[in-house]
């Protein structure tokens, strides 16, 4: 592979990249045949190319094509290569689960409302009524506490248990 391949090779790749993290998948797709054009199919490279190629025609609902190139990819040289196309074909081969519609969020079309409504909707406002409160509540008279001498009788206890380790530690 020339220098010029070897650049045309990593612009292509990183674009077709880039293009699938956006979502343009049909752009990736475009940019990453163009690299695997660019760099022997069976080298490392050339083998990420085609891994990252599957990724976008998944991506585009091209399951055909994707599946086809993995199953490519299973036979790749190159042991990373290979067991990744083995991952992902085993789930693009996986059965599609059905979601129950009360995991769905419906969003609503846009360009179904109208231009001159208002699209700014207020929160209703929460009537607070004010209740008068009851004569329990306002009743401020001291409350009956009587020391239970439990703070003396754990302060007693501690230095109790401090003397006999003093006088243990001692003998």
């Amino acid at each position: 592979m020339t220098v010029n391949n070897r650049e045309k090779f990593h612009q292509k790749y990183q674009a077709g990249k880039k293009a699938l993290e956006r979502g343009q998948y049909r752009l990736s797709i475009e940019n990453l045949e163009a690299a695997k054009e660019l760099v022997a199919s069976n080298s490392r490279q050339g083998g990420e190319a085609q891994i990252w190629l599957v990724t976008a025609y998944q991506a585009a609902n091209q399951i055909e094509q994707a599946i086809a190139l993995c199953q490519e990819l299973v036979t790749h040289p190159n042991t990373q290569t290979r067991e990744q196309a083995q991952r992902i074909l085993y789930i693009i081969k996986a059965p599609v689960l059905e979601r129950p519609k009360e995991w769905m969020s419906e969003i609503p079309d846009l360009a179904d409302a109208e231009q001159g409504a208002s699209r700014y909707v207020a929160a209703k406002k929460k009537l607070v009524q004010n209740t008068p409160q009851l004569e329990e509540d306002l009743d401020s008279s001291p409350t009956d506490a009587q020391d239970n001498q439990f703070v003396w009788f754990a302060l007693v206890l501690v230095l109790v248990i401090l003397g006999s380790l003093v006088w243990l530690s001692r003998v």
